[in-house]
């Protein structure tokens, strides 16, 4: 028969009981803080990048390409059409005034200046003769209207005697009237022959002078080509280093192809490109930074190009301090271009985060979070971006690209 069981076994097996629901309760409620642990959105501290609100001046700015340039760069042509001969000094050296860079070969120009000159010769030659068959026009006309004179006179004596033997009645008024039409047709030739003569002197004195002037012209061709000739030895006028020679020796060079640049290097400046849609807002003595590695360098917009090329804007910017040690010919620079300048301003150090609007959300790092919150912005350069609202100095702001996590309102920051 069943006996019954004692009630020290039956308060065990309850005991027992007791302890496995509560072992069960604790193992789900440990289950539960765990899954919500793992669910909840974190972040890790060594992915991030972090900034804190400070106050300073914002500038806002266009960025553009610089290339640094020599201040003055003097470019050399060949004066004539000719090949290079030698070339007897190398790019990276320096130069000094009057001395020889490049040769050209001067047999074609000489033999050019000597034609110049036989053909001057024979001008010269045609002017002697001219004025030569000139004069002799001159004189044979001159000697016409002197015979025309005589016979002015003899005339003239004709008709005073006709008139006197019809006085006396040994006469006849035909004879009288004969000797005025001849009087008066001498009259008229010898008149014509004054004319003749002005006529002559003022033909003569326009055919010496045509002359002249191609005398002259070839004189001044002469000339020119004689000057080409001395500076066919290619020197600079100035002290400076060489950037750049043509060293193709036997080449051919038409007359004004750049041989040579030579440029002072005690001095530099900025050649700056950007896109032409900040044409507008381009203005020469606009101020600007030019920065080279991490070092900026204050200027301003000294010219600016009239015309663009393929959509891009080219611009000339002085420098404060010109003969600064960084600054190298043909080095690469970033340089801004300030529109507007804030001072005294909060402010934020730039990042991916920043997505140029007006309004934008950022996490906040507080107490081991990022918080997610709303914040206005103002103007912005490369390095800083002007706080308008919604965050106060002081305040750490991750500066890291967010926006896979831009619906997530806090995030827990894991060490």
């Amino acid at each position: 028969m069943d006996r019954a069981i004692a009630p020290s076994i039956q308060s065990q097996r309850q005991r027992r009981r007791w302890l496995l629901g509560a072992g069960i309760v604790l193992a789900l409620l440990v289950a539960v803080l765990a899954f919500r642990t793992v669910l909840k959105p974190s972040i890790s501290r060594n992915d991030i990048l972090t900034a804190r609100v400070e106050t300073g001046d914002v500038e806002a700015s266009l960025t553009a390409a610089g290339t640094i340039i020599p201040g003055r760069e003097a470019v050399l042509t060949s004066p004539i059409q000719s090949t290079i001969r030698r070339v007897p000094v190398a790019v990276g050296d320096e130069v000094k005034p009057g001395q020889t860079i490049l040769e050209l070969d001067k047999e074609l120009a000489n033999s050019a200046l000597a034609k110049l000159d036989d053909e001057q010769l024979r001008n010269q030659n045609k002017n002697s003769q001219l004025q030569l068959t000139l004069e002799r026009s001159l004189n044979d006309l001159r000697v016409q209207a002197q015979v025309q004179a005589v016979k002015l006179r003899s005339l003239q004596s004709t008709l005073r005697d006709e008139q006197q033997l019809l006085q006396l009645g040994g006469g006849t008024a035909e004879s009288v009237r004969q000797a005025e039409l001849n009087l008066a047709v001498a009259q008229l030739e010898s008149q014509r022959l004054t004319r003749q003569i002005q006529t002559q002197q003022r033909s003569n004195t326009a055919d010496v002078r045509e002359l002249g002037y191609t005398v002259s012209m070839q004189q001044r061709s002469i000339s020119e080509l004689a000057s080409k000739l001395r500076q066919a030895n290619i020197s600079s006028q100035q002290t400076g280093v060489l950037t750049w020679v043509n060293e193709s020796i036997g080449a051919t060079v038409q007359a004004g192809d750049p041989l040579a640049r030579v440029a002072d290097l005690s001095s530099f400046r900025v050649r700056a490109t950007i896109s032409d849609t900040y044409a507008d807002a381009l203005h020469a003595g606009d101020p600007v930074v030019v920065r080279i590695n991490e070092t900026d360098l204050r200027g301003s917009v000294a010219s600016i190009s009239p015309s663009v090329d393929k959509g891009v804007l080219t611009f000339y910017a002085r420098l404060e301090t010109p003969r600064h040690a960084v600054l190298r010919p043909n080095l690469r620079a970033d340089v801004f271009v300030v529109t507007r300048a804030h001072h005294g301003v909060l402010r934020l150090k730039n990042g991916p985060f920043y997505q140029g609007g007006k309004e934008q959300a950022v996490y906040v790092v507080q107490n081991g979070k990022a918080v997610r919150r709303t914040v206005r912005f103002g103007d912005s350069n490369f390095d800083h971006v002007q706080i308008l609202d919604g965050l106060l100095a002081g305040d750490e702001v991750v500066v890291s690209d967010m926006k896979s996590h831009a619906e997530t309102p806090e995030l827990l920051i894991k060490e």
